[in-house]
C-alpha cells in the first residue's frame, strides 16, 4: 500500500480545518484501539446511565413502542435508532435539543450534518415561512430562487459551472453515476471500501467497513451491483491495477468519494489522495465525483474541492444545500457532463433521466440559499470548525489523563470519537467479523451514555459542531464527556 507524507498547506480561515491531521498517527492509533479488548463502561455505572431512561424519559419509552406497530423498526431513518430506545425530540434551538419529557440535550448530531448555523436558525427559518405565506413550500413550476441558488453555488464552487437540485444525497449519488456512464460511454463505477453514498442499488457495496462487497446488499439483485468495485482507503496501488483491468474491459466511469475519507472521515485520507486520485482520474478518462453531502459548505463555502485545491468533474450535495430544510440534494458539474442531464422533451439526443416532483421546490431552494448567506455572512464554517478543534483538544486531553487507548480527531468540525473501533475492523482479519458484534454494542452502550449525561452524538462515535457551539457550551460538554470516560473498566 503507497503512504504519502505530504503535509497540508497553510490556509488562511476560509475553511472549518485549521490543520490537517497526521493521518499516518490517527491511523496508527486507529489500529492500536481494535487490536486491544475493548475497554466498555463498567457494569454498574452503565446500570445507573440505562436507569436514566427508564426514569427520565418514559413518555418517549411509550411513543417508540406504539410506533413499532405502524413503523419499521419504530423510527423512520436509522439515526434514530438509538440504544436502548429512541429519545423523541420536541424542540431544538441552536445548539441544544429537547424530548418529550423535557430533558436538555446538547447536540451534536445536528440532524446527521446539515444545520452547519445551529438547529432552527431563526433568520433562514423567517424567510422560508415568508416564501411560504407568499406562494407555498411547492409549484411544480420553476421559480426564482432555483437560478439564485445554483448561481451562488457556481459563486463558491466555480467546478459546479452547472447545477441539478434534487430530493437526497441519494438521488444526487444516482444522477451523478447515470451522468458519468453516459457522458464517457463506460461502465465501471469505483468506490472507496467503507464509504457511504447513500442506499441505492449500485451503491450499498463495501459498506461501513472496507472489504465487505455484497455483504449488506438484502434484496437487491446481483446485476445491480455487477459494474461497481471498491478499493482500500488511501491505497492507490490498487486503484490503479484496477483502472489497468477495467481499461482492457470498457473503461472505468468514475471514481467517487468522500474527500475526507470514508464515513466522514471515520477512516481519514492522506491530505494528497484525492489529488492523486485525481491525476488517475486523468489518465484513464474517468470522472471523478466527489461526494461533499457532508463536506459540502460544512468544510466552508468552497466545500472541501476548495480546502484540497482539486477540481472534481462532478460534485453530490445534500445536508447542508438546503440548510437543514428537506428536499435536501443535488448534483453539479463542468457544463458538458451537466449537458447529459438536460430536461425538456427534447427527443432524439441521449440523456440521462433524472428528476423528482419535489426536486428543487420552493421552500427547499430558498432555505438553501439564505442558509449559505448566512454562512457567509457569520464565517459559520470556521467558527463551526473552531469549536471542532477545541472539543477535539479537550477529548484527547481526557484520554491522555485517563490513559485510555480511544482515539479523538477532527476534519474542522466533524470531529470523530472512537472507543471501539467497530467500524475500523480488517475484514481480512478472521477473527473481525465475530468481533464486530460486541463492538457494535460497545458503541451503543457510550452513546446511550453520552445521552444521559446530556450529549446527542452521532451512533456514539460522531460529533458534529455548528456556529452555536461556545466556548462555554464546548466546556460544558467536556465536562459531561470526562464523568463517562472516568466511568471505563479497566482503570
Amino acid at each position: 500500500m503507497e503512504q504519502t507524507m505530504i503535509a497540508s498547506p497553510p490556509k488562511e480561515q476560509a475553511y472549518a480545518i485549521s490543520e490537517w491531521h497526521d493521518t499516518d498517527e490517527v491511523l496508527a492509533k486507529l489500529d492500536a484501539l481494535v487490536s486491544q479488548p475493548m475497554r466498555p463502561i463498567q457494569r454498574d455505572k452503565m446500570q445507573d446511565y440505562l436507569s436514566y431512561f427508564d426514569t427520565r424519559c418514559m413518555r418517549s419509552k411509550e411513543l417508540s413502542e406504539k410506533a413499532k406497530a405502524l413503523i419499521p423498526g419504530g423510527v423512520q431513518h436509522n439515526l434514530a435508532f438509538n440504544y436502548p430506545f429512541p429519545i423523541a425530540i420536541e424542540k431544538a434551538d441552536g445548539a441544544y435539543m429537547w424530548d418529550m419529557d423535557g430533558n436538555l440535550y446538547i447536540d451534536f448530531l445536528q440532524a446527521g450534518g446539515p444545520t452547519v448555523l445551529g438547529s432552527n436558525y431563526k433568520p433562514v427559518q423567517e424567510k422560508v415561512i415568508d416564501l411560504i405565506r407568499e406562494c407555498g413550500p411547492v409549484t411544480g413550476l420553476f421559480h426564482e430562487y432555483e437560478y439564485k441558488l445554483a448561481q451562488l453555488i457556481n459563486r463558491h464552487m466555480p467546478a459546479v459551472e452547472m447545477f441539478r437540485m434534487l430530493g437526497s444525497g441519494t438521488e444526487g449519488v444516482m444522477g451523478a453515476i447515470r451522468a458519468a456512464r453516459t457522458f464517457t460511454g463506460k461502465r465501471k463505477v469505483i468506490k472507496v471500501g467503507g464509504a457511504y453514498h447513500g442506499w441505492s442499488d449500485q451503491m450499498v457495496y463495501g459498506l461501513h467497513i472496507p472489504g465487505t462487497g455484497a455483504m449488506e446488499a438484502f434484496g437487491i439483485p446481483g446485476g445491480a451491483l455487477k459494474e461497481t468495485q471498491e478499493f482500500f482507503p488511501n491505497d492507490l496501488t490498487e486503484l490503479r491495477k484496477m483502472m489497468e483491468k477495467n481499461d482492457r474491459r470498457g473503461g472505468t466511469a468514475a471514481v467517487i468519494l468522500e474527500p475526507v475519507g470514508p464515513e466522514s472521515g471515520t477512516r481519514p485520507i492522506h491530505f494528497d489522495f484525492n489529488q492523486r486520485v485525481r491525476e488517475l482520474c486523468d489518465e484513464f478518462g474517468a470522472l471523478l465525483i466527489f461526494d461533499e453531502v457532508v463536506t459540502g459548505f460544512r468544510l466552508g463555502l468552497g466545500g472541501a474541492q476548495g480546502y484540497f485545491d482539486v477540481k472534481p468533474d462532478l460534485t453530490v450535495f445534500g445536508k447542508c444545500v438546503a440548510g437543514g430544510y428537506p428536499a435536501a440534494g443535488g448534483l453539479g458539474g463542468s457544463a458538458e457532463v451537466m449537458a447529459t442531464l438536460a430536461a425538456g422533451l427534447e427527443s432524439g439526443k441521449e440523456r440521462a433521466y433524472v428528476g423528482g416532483t419535489l426536486s428543487a421546490n420552493p421552500l427547499s431552494s430558498a432555505a438553501g440559499y439564505y442558509a449559505i448567506l448566512e454562512m457567509e455572512r457569520t464565517n459559520a464554517p470556521v467558527i463551526a470548525g473552531q469549536a471542532g478543534d477545541r472539543l477535539t483538544a479537550g477529548l484527547q486531553a481526557i484520554i491522555d489523563q485517563q490513559d485510555l487507548p480511544f482515539v479523538a480527531y477532527n476534519q474542522g468540525s466533524i470531529v470523530h470519537l472512537e472507543t471501539s473501533g467497530v467500524m475500523l475492523l480488517d475484514i481480512m482479519d478472521p477473527k473481525a467479523l465475530p468481533e464486530a458484534k460486541a463492538r457494535k454494542f460497545m458503541m451503543e452502550e457510550m452513546g446511550a451514555a453520552y445521552m444521559a449525561e446530556g450529549i446527542v452524538s452521532l451512533a456514539g462515535s460522531r460529533l458534529y459542531t455548528s456556529l452555536a457551539d461556545s466556548d462555554e457550551i464546548i466546556d460544558d460538554t467536556l465536562e459531561r464527556f470526562e464523568r463517562v470516560l472516568t466511568n471505563v473498566e479497566g482503570l
